[in-house]
This record gives C-alpha cells, sequence and structure tokens, in this order.
C-alpha cells in the first residue's frame, strides 16, 4: 500500500495526541500543499519526549503520515492516546533491563516508534488498521492496553 504521501489529492494531514503521562494535548495540521510544516514537526517532537528525562528527539514524519492513515481508516473521533514517544537510550536500556518485550535496539530511540490506544475505537480494531496498511513494525499489548505502531520494517507480534 502506498504511503499517505504518495496518494493523490490529499490537501492536508492532521495530528491529535494526547500524552498520558505529560497531560499535554495538541491538535495540529502538520502537512498542507504537499509540504511538512516545521513548526508543527519541533511542536511533535517536544510533545513526544521522553518523558522521564526530558530529552527532545526529531520525530520520523512518516510516522505521522502512519498516525494519520491510522485515524483515517477507523474513523477516529478522538486523539491518540500516546503512551510512550521517544525513548532516549538510557530510558530504553532501563525498561529492557526491566522487562524482556522492550527490544534493546527500539525504534523509540530513533524517534521511529509510538505506543497509542484510541478511546474511540476498540483496541483489536486500532492492531487490525495498524496491520491492515503493511507500514513498519505493529505490536498488540491487549493486557497492556495499547498498540505499538512504527515506521521500520514490516513486521508484528503479540505481547502482553
Amino acid at each position: 500500500m502506498a504511503w499517505a504521501d504518495d496518494a493523490p489529492g490529499i490537501q492536508m494531514r492532521t495530528v491529535a495526541l494526547d500524552n498520558l503521562h505529560t497531560g499535554e494535548s495538541m491538535q495540529a495540521v502538520y502537512w498542507d500543499q504537499g509540504e511538512y510544516i516545521p513548526d508543527v514537526l519541533d511542536a511533535v517532537n517536544v510533545h513526544l519526549r521522553d518523558y522521564r528525562t526530558g530529552d527532545v528527539h526529531q520525530i520520523d514524519p512518516r510516522l505521522l503520515d502512519l498516525l494519520d492513515s491510522i485515524s483515517n481508516l477507523t474513523e477516529a473521533k478522538s486523539s491518540f492516546q500516546v503512551i510512550s514517544g521517544y525513548r532516549s537510550p538510557a530510558t530504553n536500556a532501563m525498561l529492557h533491563e526491566r522487562s524482556d518485550e522492550v527490544a534493546k535496539k527500539s525504534f523509540h530511540m530513533s524517534g521511529m516508534a509510538i505506543d497509542i490506544r484510541l478511546p474511540s475505537v476498540e483496541l483489536r480494531h486500532l492492531h487490525a488498521a495498524a496491520t491492515s496498511l503493511g507500514r513498519g513494525g505493529v505490536g498488540y499489548y491487549p493486557e497492556s492496553n495499547f498498540v505499538h505502531v512504527d515506521v521500520g520494517p514490516v513486521r508484528s507480534w503479540h505481547g502482553v
């Protein structure tokens, strides 16, 4: 399937995020008339920072395109709840020590992954929608109530 930026006739793309750890919310047009909007991308970088350390990292714009596609496909009526965006190497190492389910070389550390839920969409439907797009990794964590999506190689897995 084509990336959102390959789709003809798309004029604007939006992102709506509620960061569960910081309490911050944002909703913005991040792409308009064929171009990403740098100020909005900068705001996304801050919004998805490592909340444990405060470290900010560039988020891959393809991740926003993926979220936009998921939102459109699910006809979401709510913002994405963000469980985890960017993770510093120190945070990722600490989480990896606590759980085998945290990858040692997680795409979170390169701004290419996000753990999410959509309150207006059942988790299994969110997982199915993300998987159907065939764009990167999709992890399903029903017991922890989130879906992991990334813009790395296409793959899928089930966690706890």
